[in-house]
């Protein structure tokens, strides 16, 4: 009869151990609201929406009736989507982002600087106008934000560029992170965030520079700071307004969003150069990054055609299918004169001169065939994801930037000795076919990409699993004011110490002036005594 009884004993303990963790598990979970993002900014939340709900937590998508990226038909009992209405349609947001593309592409070599940046303010104030109707469907609908009261959301997650998330959470009461790549010029890092950018070694994004200047390099870092910092206050000053009209009471976009409990960085070292970070700054760059699944059949077949010459695999993004026919044509001629085997993502016409070689594919699995053991180089128009899945797989790269901060991102893999950068617009069939022969022919580059990737594999934990725990870790403390730094509470003028130095060349100007009247009076009394032992 003991038998039995241990067996049951046995029975009630594993059941009361699996209750334990179910309920732990329920405990533990929370309720995490994301604010609407778009084309690859939605592609590396996607990534972190997934491990949020295999941690047992409910996520709550806010996405915009115009959205051409987030698709609200995928729910589950642990993700939802709230759809709010905005007066525009996809239609308007494809033409703001094919008007973008076409002014940096196509219009720029024919246009003078000023004429560029002034295109460029077109377009963004565009894209701004699009931003400020999802505030307005989100932040003046009573009904809306009452649901979300309702849920009981723990978190925001939201990303600076397009802004209001943090809005949002100040509305429910909430703490927020935000999750970027980076803001145009950087601004909102250094002056909303506090992160210390030193110009004499810290490049201004978008200046294609590396950390080792000259001084003429310096001088234009500088200047390129300060460019961005006006275009910021021209982009983003209107937003002032907003901000304290919603909220009641007198403040500014920096203030809030200086506010943010957590600033997680979509690079890493591997890829950034050496500079200051603060302790709510953390890295996170190729948190996406999976190991290489197999590919398709037909493909796996096309690329174990290549033979002992290997595979090059060929992606300009998701965004752009608007090559011209020319240029379709000057890359399809240079691909045809290498030995390798191309998958080329294109979705154009069929270029005249396509070879033999080369297969043409509407979407590609790029990380797979990045982890492929035959592939021998990546061309790519520098967009963060494609660079950190070659830099997790170890793959030289041929860069074409095409737009925003690609040319910056590729200048980053040139210095790091992993890449060669062409022209869009000036590039000729030879030139990419030198590139390739360069980079697959010549050992340093693979060495250093195998190195690069190294060092992305050597952390103490995966980017993907940091990210979650500081969203985790914000959940569970409410909050991470005791990573924030004393710096929000300084005026611009402390910040940079002119108190303190007004002040000791005030002393100084005091003491000089005590000084010279002292040796003024001295000089006189002692001209007096002079004169009078003289009479």
């Amino acid at each position: 009869m003991s038998i039995p009884t241990r067996s049951i004993g046995s029975e009630k303990l594993i059941c009361l151990i699996i209750l334990q963790l179910f309920f732990s598990r329920t405990a533990l979970g929370g309720n995490v609201l994301i604010w609407p993002t778009e084309a690859s900014h939605w592609l590396n939340v996607k990534v972190i929406i997934k491990e949020l709900i295999n941690r047992g937590h409910n996520v709550t998508v806010l996405v915009s009736s115009a959205s051409p990226y987030v698709n609200p038909k995928n729910t589950s009992s642990a993700l939802h989507y709230k759809v709010f209405q905005v007066s525009y349609d996809k239609f308007y947001l494809h033409s703001i982002i094919d008007g973008f593309m076409k002014l940096w592409m196509y219009e720029k070599p024919e246009i003078s600087f000023w004429q560029f940046y002034k295109g460029l303010r077109v377009w963004l104030g565009k894209m701004h106008e699009a931003n400020r109707h999802d505030c307005d469907a989100v932040l003046k609908n009573d009904d809306l934000l009452q649901q979300l009261q309702r849920s009981k959301i723990d978190v925001v997650l939201s990303d600076p560029v397009f802004v209001c998330g943090d809005l949002v959470a100040m509305s429910l009461g909430v703490p927020f992170l935000y999750s970027l790549r980076f803001t145009p010029g950087s601004t909102v890092e250094r002056f909303c965030g506090q992160m210390p950018t030193p110009p004499s070694y810290v490049p201004a994004v978008l200046s294609e520079m590396s950390d080792t200047m000259s001084l003429m390099e310096r001088m234009k870092n500088i200047v390129s700071y300060t460019l961005q910092d006006l275009m910021f206050q021209s982009l983003y000053g209107h937003w002032d307004e907003y901000y304290s009209q919603i909220l009641g009471k007198p403040t500014t976009l920096c203030e809030i969003m200086g506010k943010a409990e957590i600033w997680l960085i979509r690079t890493y070292w591997d890829f950034e150069y050496p500079r200051p970070f603060l302790p709510n700054f953390e890295f996170v760059g190729g948190l996406h990054c999976q190991p290489a699944k197999p590919l398709p059949e037909d493909m796996e077949k096309f690329v174990q055609t290549s033979g002992e010459h290997g595979i090059v695999v060929f992606s300009l993004g998701s965004m752009v299918k608007n090559l011209t026919v020319e240029k379709a044509n000057i890359i399809a001629t240079a691909l045809s004169k290498i030995p390798q085997k191309v998958l080329w993502r294109y979705s154009g016409k069929v270029p005249e001169t396509l070879g033999l070689n080369t297969k043409l594919y509407d979407w590609l699995p790029q990380s797979d065939l990045l982890g492929h053991p035959k592939t021998k180089a990546f061309i790519t128009h520098g967009g963060t994801n494609g660079i950190y899945e070659a830099i997790y797989h170890g793959i030289p790269m041929v860069g074409i930037p095409l737009f925003a901060d690609q040319p910056d991102n590729m200048a980053h893999m040139k210095a790091k000795g992993m890449a060669v950068v062409l022209n869009f617009h000036t590039f000729e069939a030879q030139d990419l076919v030198d590139a390739l022969n360069t980079v697959i022919n010549n050992p340093i580059y693979k060495e250093n990409a195998i190195k690069i990737s190294q060092i992305h594999h050597d952390q103490p934990t995966k980017p993907l699993d940091r990210a979650v725990f500081w969203i985790e870790f914000v959940m569970r403390h409410k909050g991470a004011k005791h990573l924030r730094p004393a710096a929000h509470h300084l005026t611009w003028y402390q910040y940079h110490c002119l108190d303190i130095i007004a002040f000791l060349i005030l002393c100084f100007a005091v003491f000089l002036i005590v000084s010279i009247k002292c040796c003024t009076f001295c000089f006189g009394k002692q001209k007096r005594v002079v004169k009078k032992k003289r009479e």
